[in-house]
C-alpha cells in the first residue's frame, strides 16, 4: 500500500520557490531545500523529481502569480494609459524598495543567473517576458484607439520598450542603493508616452 504525502505539495513549492527567489539557483543545494521545506530528499525526489525540476515548477509558479496580477491592473476598463503608468511606477517602487534590493524579481533573478546556460529555465524566462510585452501592447493599443497615445506611436515597439525598461530597472534597483536611480528612469521612459 502506497504511503500518503505528511505535507502539503503546494505549501512546499511555495516555500522552494521562496528559497530560491533569495538565494538563487546555484546557492541552493538539496540540503538546503530539505530543511527550508521541512521534508524528505526521497519526498522531494518523488513529488517533484530533482532540484532543476523543482526550480522549474518554482519559476512556473512565480510566472503564472505574476501574470495573474499584471493581466487584472492592465486590463481594467477605461482609460489605459494611466494603467500602464501605474504599472511602470510600481515596478520602479518596488525595484527602489529594500525588499526590492534583497530579493529583486525572480524571472529577472533566473534570467541573469542561469538564463544563458539552461534553455528549460531560459524558456519560461522568454515565455514569462513575452506574456508582459503582450499584456503591454494590448493596453497600449487601447489606449491608442481611445485617443491617450498619439496616433504615430508603435504600441508594439513602445510595449518592448517598456518592458526591457522594467527590467532593468529590477536588475538596477537590486544593485543600487539609490531608490532615485530607477524612479528617475521610470518617469523619462514615461514621458515616451506623452
Amino acid at each position: 500500500m502506497a504511503r500518503t504525502k505528511e505535507f502539503d505539495p503546494d505549501v512546499a513549492l511555495q516555500a522552494a520557490l521562496e528559497l530560491f527567489w533569495r538565494r538563487g539557483y546555484e546557492a541552493t543545494s538539496m540540503a538546503d531545500l530539505v530543511e527550508h521545506l521541512g521534508i524528505g530528499r526521497a519526498s522531494i525526489y518523488a513529488t517533484f523529481g530533482n532540484k532543476h525540476a523543482l526550480y522549474l515548477k518554482a519559476l512556473d509558479r512565480y510566472a503564472e502569480n505574476g501574470d495573474l496580477g499584471l493581466l487584472s491592473e492592465l486590463s481594467q476598463p477605461g482609460p489605459a494609459l494611466p494603467a500602464v503608468r501605474a504599472v511602470v511606477r510600481r515596478y520602479a517602487s518596488e525595484a527602489g524598495s529594500d525588499g526590492g534590493r534583497l530579493d529583486g524579481c525572480f524571472i529577472t533573478n533566473a534570467a541573469a543567473e542561469v538564463g544563458a546556460h539552461d534553455a528549460a529555465a531560459a524558456r519560461r524566462v522568454e515565455a514569462s517576458w513575452s506574456h508582459v510585452e503582450t499584456l503591454l501592447h494590448s493596453a497600449l493599443t487601447r489606449a491608442r484607439a481611445q485617443g491617450e497615445l498619439p496616433e504615430g506611436r508603435d504600441p508594439r515597439a513602445l510595449a518592448r520598450m517598456l518592458l526591457v525598461l522594467m527590467q532593468g530597472l529590477r536588475v538596477v534597483g537590486k544593485a543600487s542603493g539609490d531608490p532615485a536611480r530607477v524612479r528617475d528612469a521610470a518617469e523619462q521612459a514615461l514621458e515616451l508616452l506623452d
